[in-house]
């Protein structure tokens, strides 16, 4: 669980002091997965990359897998 906490300690010392571009393939509701299911420090961490934010929700097939997909 510490990645979570480094995370979020990350997110909140940035929070309204500077830009920060995160990437991820998973949904927002699915992120508590990721902390362990730790609800209370998903919703903190979410809300404050997502206030002040513009998501931007790119769909198609996967750029990095473009060549396996070609070999099969």
């Amino acid at each position: 669980m510490a990645g979570g906490d480094a995370l979020f300690q990350v997110i909140s010392q940035r929070y309204e002091h500077g830009s920060t571009i995160i990437t991820s393939n998973r949904i927002f509701k699915r992120w508590a997965e990721i902390f362990n299911n730790d609800t209370t420090l998903t919703t903190a961490l979410l809300d404050r990359l997502l206030h002040h934010c513009e998501v931007v929700l790119i769909e198609g097939e996967s750029y990095r897998q473009k060549d396996q997909i070609k070999d099969y």
